[in-house]
C-alpha cells in the first residue's frame, strides 16, 4: 500500500512551481517590462510556442502569481502581469539575474554544448 503525507514542503511545490519550462524567463520579462500584452510577451521570449506560452501563463495564472485581463475588443486585447505574489519574486529574480550576469551567458551555453 502507498503512503501519502498529508504535508508537503511548501518549498517542492514553489520550485516545482517557477522551474516549468520557461516560467523563470516569463516571470523575468514580466518583472521588467510590467503589464504586457500576449503578442509582445511572445516577443520578448524568443523561441517560445504560443502554445508552450499560453500553458505557462495559465498555469501561473491559477497559482495567482499573474494575472490575466482581458478586454473584450477587435482583436482581443489579454495584458498580463504580476500579482503580489508574484511580485514578492522580485528579490528571487534579482538575484538570479544577479548570477547569470556573474557566470557570463556564453560560458554557460559553451559549457553545457559539450557536455
Amino acid at each position: 500500500m502507498k503512503q501519502t503525507h498529508d504535508t508537503a514542503c511548501p518549498m517542492d511545490a514553489l520550485l516545482r512551481l517557477l522551474m516549468g519550462p520557461w516560467t523563470t524567463y516569463i516571470l523575468w520579462v514580466l518583472r521588467q517590462q510590467g503589464p504586457t500584452r500576449f503578442g509582445q510577451l511572445k516577443r520578448q521570449l524568443p523561441g517560445i510556442s504560443s502554445r508552450v506560452l499560453t500553458q505557462r501563463l495559465r498555469m501561473l495564472a491559477s497559482a495567482d502569481v499573474i494575472f490575466r485581463d482581458h478586454k473584450p475588443t477587435i482583436p482581443p486585447e489579454v495584458t498580463y502581469g504580476l500579482t503580489d505574489r508574484g511580485t514578492e519574486l522580485g528579490d528571487v529574480l534579482d538575484s538570479l539575474n544577479a548570477i547569470a550576469s556573474r557566470w557570463g551567458l556564453v560560458e554557460v551555453n559553451e559549457k553545457s554544448k559539450s557536455l
